[in-house]
């Protein structure tokens, strides 16, 4: 879709744009289902990783809802150079395999480097982009050059419409199966806010776009030496982003997250997943009647 000169896309963005075939079983965007992509932040252990996938699974299959699980090998930006991050690409990948082969669901993950691309594609669907390195042109054509699923995050830093230009570099690899995620913008100091034109902003872009409603509750460096989080706004966020209209919910998901490795502060505990994609998915519903 053209911009303007200011790069911002015309107004009035399309109700669905293209439809991205993450597995022959998957897809997202141009009027698939919504999806879920959801699992803890970051591996803490195989058992952990696919009991949770299995719990996961099994509640967007009875609900009907297309299913990703998301866990980190390696979650490189920790605040703290003591902080955990996870089993490394080895092992991570392992383990991510075995939840594809337990739980039978696609799995997503980081990536951080350009050489991990081609390692990480052969186990995981979806590559994603952290949002700190959305910029990073070697790493997003490493990305697309392997043909898997792209999922790009905005840059807390980055206005809606720019990051076209992230998009745009996975794209010159002749991979248009690409999805950009909103996960909130630097407000001040350790705040992010949400612009929820952003959603629409960004669907108007023509990739199918993602709202991550957990991370867009993190206080980053809010309790000094690691992130903090307001994770009770989770569901109010994630309702308005399905009010938007959005082609799938991310949301970071513990069974305990007083005791999760990164980013307990903003989980969504796993208890309360149910009551919020069952009250996303009727909103959801309603927007796609009313489009």
């Amino acid at each position: 879709m053209p911009a303007s000169d200011t790069g911002r896309p015309p107004a009035d963005p399309p109700a669905a744009g293209r439809r991205v075939a993450v597995t022959a079983e998957l897809s997202i965007g141009g009027g698939a289902p919504l999806a879920f992509l959801a699992g803890p932040c970051v591996i803490e252990s195989e058992a952990h990783a696919v009991r949770m996938a299995q719990a996961l699974a099994s509640l967007s299959r009875r609900m009907g809802i297309p299913y990703v699980f998301k866990a980190s090998f390696d979650k490189a930006n920790r605040s703290s150079v003591r902080s955990f991050r996870g089993p490394g690409l080895q092992e991570g990948l392992r383990i991510l395999e075995a939840v594809k082969r337990e739980v039978s669901v696609p799995v997503l993950s980081d990536i951080h480097d350009p050489a991990q691309a081609e390692p990480a594609a052969r186990v995981l669907d979806i590559l994603q982009i952290p949002a700190f390195l959305c910029r990073q042109t070697d790493l997003l054509v490493a990305a697309g050059r392997t043909g898997r699923t792209v999922n790009i995050k905005k840059g807390q830093f980055l206005a809606p419409w720019d990051i076209r230009l992230a998009a745009d570099k996975v794209a010159s690899t002749g991979n248009d199966k690409i999805l950009l995620t909103e996960r909130g913008s630097s407000f001040g100091y350790k705040n992010l806010v949400v612009d929820f034109r952003s959603l629409a902003i960004m669907r108007g872009l023509g990739w199918p776009v993602v709202m991550d409603a957990t991370h867009a509750v993190q206080l980053p460096g809010g309790e000094g030496d690691r992130s903090g989080g307001e994770a009770q706004f989770i569901p109010f966020l994630a309702r308005a982003a399905a009010a938007t209209g959005i082609d799938a919910l991310f949301c970071e998901v513990h069974d305990d997250p007083a005791s999760a490795k990164s980013d307990g502060p903003n989980a969504l505990r796993l208890e309360l997943v149910e009551s919020l994609l069952d009250q996303v998915r009727r909103i959801d519903g309603v927007v796609r009647e009313t489009s």
